[in-house]
């Protein structure tokens, strides 16, 4: 009895210590990883996170009794079910997610297993002899004989995904030597100082949050602007607006400032400014057209001088 309480204060020590340190807490499903893909990722991990085991009812009850100092982390008691396990860290999380995933291999079917994704047979030859064709033909398997040996002749979804697999759906996948399946540590949820989040929020990318951040100031500028109802958002507009009337207003009276004398001559004098604009765009045309127009008439009153002379000198 007493080395088993030993035991459990040691872990609880251990745990609190950990939730102390690190800011951020990936929980992790490991089912189907061995110990060896356990080994090269804490390897992979080293001087970057942490990763605990242990026992479910032991973790809630060490989480229970840390609650009354850090009522946050009765946010982490709904996720700890199933065979899981905690990684701490201080480190990126995209970073630290890409690693926890990057260690995963490959897994022949077995009977019985649930298929964590849809599983296609691929056409092609199988390089197998005829008196097999029977096996694939109980399986709903296209095939035909070529050069002797059997051939798939189109794919084929042989277990869909989350279902169990079958014995012979094993057995043939076996024979393909298909190894369909890949294992390794899912994160299930991740825990960053306080707040707890699908691990699909690191997927979001930093453009989205700005186009989503835009609009929703849009919305907020426009609902603003219609009831009348200034916000920070609306009140660029609003000055923008006010502006404009006045304009509108000095314009239609006698009431003037220094800024809006030369809009006001425009429209009282617009002759004045219409014929300053086609001189302009004429000055280039008379300073720089008219002379290559001139030095063209007599290069060519040029060369009918030096025809004349040269025929007939």
């Amino acid at each position: 009895m007493g080395g088993k309480s030993n035991t459990k204060a040691a872990y609880f020590d251990k745990l609190k210590t950990l939730l102390e340190e690190f800011k951020s807490i990936f929980i992790v499903g490991v089912d189907n990883v061995s110990s060896q893909q356990m080994h090269e990722i804490r390897q992979s991990l080293r001087g970057e996170g942490v990763v605990l085991m242990g026992k479910n009812t032991m973790v809630r009850r060490a989480l229970k009794g840390f609650i009354g100092e850090h009522p946050e982390y009765e946010r982490l008691l709904p996720h700890v079910k199933g065979n899981i396990g905690f990684i701490f860290t201080n480190g990126d999380l995209k970073d630290i997610r890409d690693k926890i995933l990057a260690n995963r291999v490959a897994a022949p079917a077995r009977a019985g297993a649930v298929a964590p994704a849809d599983v296609w047979i691929p056409a092609g030859n199988t390089g197998m002899e005829p008196g097999k064709t029977s096996f694939f033909q109980a399986l709903g398997v296209p095939t035909k004989i070529a050069r002797g040996t059997i051939e798939i002749t189109s794919d084929l979804k042989l277990v869909e995904a989350s279902s169990k697999v079958g014995a012979s759906e094993a057995t043939l996948l076996n024979m393909l030597n298909i190894s369909p399946f890949t294992y390794g540590m899912v994160v299930a949820q991740i825990y960053d100082q306080g707040q707890s989040f699908d691990a699909s929020v690191l997927d979001i990318e930093e453009s989205q949050l700005l186009a989503t951040f835009t609009s929703a100031i849009n919305t907020i500028a426009s609902i603003s602007l219609a009831l009348n109802f200034p916000t920070l958002p609306s009140v660029m507009h609003s000055v923008v607006n006010s502006y404009k009337k006045l304009l509108a207003i000095a314009i239609e009276t006698d009431y003037s400032w220094e800024a809006i004398e030369e809009l006001k001559d425009r429209i009282a004098n617009p002759d004045k400014y219409a014929s300053a604009a086609p001189a302009a765009s004429s000055a280039p045309a008379a300073g720089g057209e008219a002379p290559k127009e001139e030095a063209k008439k007599e290069e060519s009153e040029e060369e009918d001088d030096d025809m004349g002379f040269g025929l007939f000198d």
